[in-house]
């Protein structure tokens, strides 16, 4: 049985985790303001830019960049994990690193390779057991006060430089996109070849005229789509990491409100029962003389 010294102890670290809980909460749910009007700024640009390449390509009539049409075959494919630096963000890492090992593991069913390029250290982290000798390359974002454009734009070359080299053939995005402080879903996007609505190729009542030619606004816009997707990809990651650190240092809190109600019950018990000893000592001796 624990002394009143140890509660006493017990209790006290207990509350000094409580505050930092708390403090971490509050810290999440200012960014998360920000962050959230970031992502929900980034989603209609993404989505014009889909459109965009669907119209674009609808009037296309030559051989497809392999951007768009890809080089032909899926053999080698690429997975770009997205996830936060740090961890205590419930289970906001480990659900994208799931759906990227589950997609994984089926493309290897299928006899693909499966190359990993991770994009934050925790992605790394839950991935690397697993698939350690197939991750090419860790970019970590630690450094980085705000993202902008350019941290997206570095990244989205790294993938295209890779693809032009013939070091795979598909790519695949894996993030979080939020949806609300409860509620993140991971999603899987594919973004080489681009992965356009459907209807995209097929020519409608609506005719596009552009200048310049198609083939010179694809040679632009299909890599710049590529940093775009990236950029909303890390935008939405920002906003559904505070939103799930918000949501799991509030139970953490909740949860160490409880302890320490149990601990000071027992502190409480223990210390009467102690009294009580002590008094039927005290009679005891009181009665043998």
């Amino acid at each position: 049985m624990p002394s009143l010294k140890d509660l006493r102890n017990r209790i006290a670290s207990v509350k000094a985790t409580q505050k930092i809980t708390k403090a971490m909460q509050m810290v999440a749910a200012a960014k998360l303001r920000r962050a959230q009007l970031a992502a929900e700024a980034a989603r209609p640009f993404a989505e014009r830019m889909e459109k965009i390449l669907t119209a674009i390509s609808g009037g296309f009539s030559g051989t497809k960049p392999p951007l768009l049409g890809g080089t032909g075959g899926d053999s080698v494919q690429l997975l770009v994990v997205c996830t936060a630096e740090r961890g205590l963000c419930g289970a906001f890492n480990s659900s994208i690193a799931r759906l990227a090992r589950d997609k994984a593991v089926d493309l290897q069913a299928q006899g693909k390779t499966v190359k990993f390029l991770c994009i934050g250290r925790k992605g790394y982290d839950l991935l690397k057991r697993q698939f350690g000798s197939q991750i090419i390359e860790v970019i970590e974002l630690r450094g980085v006060k705000q993202l902008g454009f350019g941290n997206a734009d570095e990244i989205g070359r790294k993938i295209i430089d890779r693809f032009e080299k013939g070091e795979f053939a598909v790519a695949t995005l894996f993030f979080s996109r939020f949806r609300s402080v409860i509620q993140q879903i991971p999603t899987a996007l594919q973004i080489i070849p681009a992965e356009l609505p459907e209807g995209a190729g097929v020519h409608t009542h609506v005719h596009y005229e552009t200048e310049p030619e198609p083939d010179e606004l694809l040679s632009v816009l299909l890599p710049r789509n590529i940093s775009i997707q990236v950029f909303r990809a890390l935008l939405e990651n920002a906003a559904s990491e505070q939103g799930a650190r918000m949501s799991a240092m509030d139970s953490a809190t909740r949860n160490a409100g409880e302890m320490i109600k149990k601990q000071t019950l027992k502190y409480n018990r223990t210390r009467q029962a102690m009294i009580t000893k002590e008094l039927i000592e005290i009679i005891s001796g009181a009665e043998a003389l």
